[in-house]
């Protein structure tokens, strides 16, 4: 239980570790003890006069030789996650973008509009004329001025200037990190932290943020252009863990974060031709698709595909013996799946020219023929399926019933039933009056370095109780889900007094019988852009900005650059940011400085660092505290 307090992900390492597969646990106690340089930022290897590293201590370096402080390196080190993390969210966004411009084309036929209605709030927000034309036309447009927002322009981004309060606008043009271009923003962090050009740290974080604003731009297209080929979301309800698997079906997992793929995948698994083949082959129960991952978000609230598990446990989905293809885009795919794929009988799947793994099945995902991409993917799962070893199949007997799905406009929606002419009304009244004390947006990843899950239940446990609404996105959703959080028993359960009736009265309003479920899932990494839209709807209904709002977001146990530059933005729109795992700062006095305090002077928003789940459920209730105080509220 010390590498996860999930009873399936505990059930199949144990039978891992019995046929002596190596997981990421194993690969990490093999690391141990790991860099301290590096774990503290303090090692730089951008020029091939290094690497170097600034000991610590006052007895070794004090400086690189370039002259590079201890403060210039760990400031470079950071802005450069933060351009990694945006690179991964734009290239994700620019995907989708092109995708839909070919839709408006007639280049992709697999790939109509689902939500014209989404289509023209967008285009209407953007400035894209949608009187008297057809959705094509429309598309078009909108496509085409995502992405202009790639390359630099003379005015700020699209996406970015569209969707956020003015104080906002008014802070960015007052420290002067406003983003011109995403992939311009990229370059520049690149350019300024390379050898022999910014060597201010205060810059360079400056840097960073503007890059991070960047980040958020590409998230919220990519949200709201997956909302436009592909729906927007409104709850579903559906199963969570690995108990999701089927023994008598073929079973295919779609792990990675690009719903152009999953999304057509979940599509063509319901054919009957492609159940019959299945069934022809020996599965009775034709064809079972389960989510991985970002992936796993994206096709569970819109199809109710289940999610099958996590980023760090995505090794476990192969570990039972029962997945017949792991189907991958790109981003958070471990390579090692290749090997533990080649102890079964699994089909590893790549699918993107920019993400290929040695002794995987590549088959290319292409938008202008996608259906007939998924059903050559599914082939091959049909086909692996008649080499399973029944003997080695080992699916524990572990899932939770989960509510997914609730976007900006499905929240929305189910407060406009308890006040149509005022949806927001209920929800303003609420924090008002103390039954929510405050909301909180879970985010971010599973590391190996911390029980997976353990610092998710902890916070959600001692928040709950205390009337802070919860708001979720990413592998934090699926930890809630995996534990039976996305329920109303949950509700039940674990809300304090206050959140529980307004649960229960939206509930009930919506037809449910009774509340909501104790955390509202928004999706995807990506969707993180959805919680910022609720946050900035409150603050322009309330007339303030976004630093006055008692809203906070925490990322337990975050992994990835992306994660970093969600966390940059969040801090820059003016959010307290609680992260549970000490990122590489602490060498640098002064960027901790900057990120901790400074940062609050300079945007309302800050990182809390905090391992300790409890004391940071804590930490954020006190700082919820101070900012109803400033509203003038009981705190």
């Amino acid at each position: 239980m010390e590498k996860s307090i999930d009873r399936a992900t505990c059930s199949v390492l144990r039978n891992a570790e019995k046929s002596g597969i190596r997981t990421v646990w194993e690969r990490y106690s093999a690391q141990l003890p790991q860099c301290g340089f590096g774990e503290t930022g303090l090692c730089c290897r951008h020029c091939m006069q290094g690497p170097c590293r600034i000991s610590p201590f006052e007895d070794g370096p004090r400086e690189g030789v370039c002259g590079a402080t201890a403060d210039v390196m760990v400031a470079r080190g950071i802005s450069r996650a933060v351009a990694a993390g945006t690179a991964s969210h734009g290239g994700h966004a620019k995907h989708m973008a092109r995708t839909l411009l070919r839709s408006a084309m007639g280049e992709a036929p697999d790939y109509p509009i689902k939500d014209e209605a989404k289509l023209q709030a967008v285009a209407a927000r953007i400035g894209v004329s949608v009187d008297g034309r057809d959705a094509a036309a429309i598309a078009g447009d909108v496509a085409r001025k995502a992405l202009a927002d790639f390359s630099e322009k003379d005015s700020p981004l699209t996406w970015a200037a569209t969707t956020v309060t003015k104080g906002r606008v008014d802070t960015f043009l007052k420290f002067g990190v406003v983003p011109t271009g995403i992939d311009s923003a990229v370059s520049e962090s690149m350019h300024r932290t390379t050898y022999g050009v910014d060597a201010d740290p205060v810059n360079i974080l400056l840097g960073a943020i503007q890059c991070a604003l960047a980040d958020y731009s590409a998230c919220h297209m990519a949200t709201d252009l997956a909302d436009i080929l592909f729906g927007t979301p409104s709850p579903v309800v559906t199963k969570a863990n690995l108990g999701v698997l089927k023994r008598n079906a073929v079973n295919i997992a779609l792990h990675g974060h690009n719903p152009l793929l999953s999304d057509i995948v979940a599509q063509v698994s319901g054919e009957p031709d492609m159940t019959e083949k299945a069934k022809a082959a020996g599965a009775p129960e034709g064809i079972n698709v389960v989510g991985v991952c970002c992936t796993g978000n994206e096709v569970m609230m819109r199809h109710k595909i289940p999610m099958a598990t996590s980023s760090v446990s995505q090794e476990t989905v192969l570990l039972t013996g029962a997945v017949d293809a792991m189907v991958v885009d790109y981003q958070c795919i471990m390579p090692s799946l290749a090997n533990i794929a080649e102890c079964y009988h699994t089909k590893l799947i790549t699918t993107m020219p920019i993400a290929k793994i040695p002794k995987a099945l590549h088959i290319e995902f292409h938008e202008d023929d996608a259906k007939e991409s998924a059903r050559r993917i599914i082939e091959a799962a049909i086909e692996a399926y008649g080499k399973r070893d029944r003997d080695r199949v080992h699916i524990p007997d572990e899932s939770s019933t989960a509510f997914a799905g609730f976007s900006t406009e499905a929240i929305v929606g189910a407060l406009s039933l308890v006040n149509r002419e005022d949806p927001l009304k209920p929800l303003i009244d609420n924090i008002v009056a103390g039954n929510i004390y405050g909301v909180c947006l879970f985010a971010g990843c599973n590391t190996v370095k911390v029980t997976q899950d353990a610092n998710y239940t902890a916070m959600i446990k001692e928040l709950a109780k205390k009337n802070v609404l919860i708001l979720a996105t990413g592998c934090a959703s699926g930890a809630f889900a995996r534990h039976g959080f996305m329920t109303p028993e949950a509700t039940e359960q674990y809300a304090g007094p206050g959140l529980k009736a307004v649960l229960t009265a939206v509930g009930q309003a919506a037809g449910l019988g009774g509340p909501l479920p104790l955390v509202l899932h928004m999706g995807s990494c990506v969707d993180n852009s959805r919680a910022a839209d609720v946050a900035v709807a409150l603050a322009n209904k309330l007339g303030v900005d976004l630093p006055m709002l008692p809203v906070v977001a925490s990322a337990p146990e975050p992994v990835t650059e992306k994660a970093i530059a969600i966390g940059t933005w969040a801090v820059a729109a003016g959010l307290p940011t609680h992260l549970g795992v000490i990122p590489p700062v602490l060498g640098s006095k002064v960027v901790t400085e900057v990120l901790t305090s400074t940062a609050k002077d300079l945007f309302g928003g800050y990182f809390i660092v905090e391992p300790d789940p409890v004391k940071a459920a804590e930490k954020l209730i006190t700082v919820l505290g101070e900012r109803r105080r400033g509203l003038g509220l009981s705190a």
